[in-house]
């Protein structure tokens, strides 16, 4: 399936040491849909690969050292922390831990209604996966705020 890909909204790009293996991990773990990948024909790099998150698209690609595009296990390489709302936080974490992710934040129900843990995948990057447990109202969500931090 090919892409065209355009959007006046922000978009992530996720750079990562191994991107074909973090394109299956995300498709397995998140359950996220590949829509486009576009390999370096020179060395079988990803340049490019885009991932369909629901109504969202997360654009990943390998590391690129010579124009300075380094993934989080890399020496100068950036970590991203995305957050993704999915339909059962504890099957996700579940399958997420065993396919190699570790607990950076325990799972717990959140003050303003969400159950959350953070994980960091296998290359590198965090995830807040959470699933939405209460609605709550704004000026309900500040007054929690207020009494936790009072605490």
């Amino acid at each position: 399936m090919t892409s065209h890909f355009q959007s006046t909204s922000p978009s992530v790009l996720l750079t990562v040491k191994g991107a074909s293996d973090a394109i299956e991990y995300y498709c397995a773990v998140f359950g996220c849909a590949e829509m486009f990948r576009l390999t370096d024909p020179t060395d079988g790099r990803i340049g490019n690969a885009e991932l369909r998150f629901g109504d969202g698209v997360l654009m990943l690609a390998d590391e690129y050292p010579e124009v300075g595009a380094l993934g989080p296990h890399s020496d100068g390489g950036q970590k991203a922390r995305l957050h993704l709302y999915v339909p059962d936080v504890d099957a996700v974490l579940a399958t997420a831990l065993a396919n190699g992710a570790q607990i950076v934040r325990p799972l717990e129900q959140q003050f303003f209604g969400d159950r959350v843990a953070v994980i960091e995948d296998p290359f590198g990057h965090e995830w807040m996966l959470a699933t939405k447990t209460e609605a709550i109202r704004p000026e309900v969500m500040q007054q929690r705020w207020n009494d936790m931090m009072k605490s």
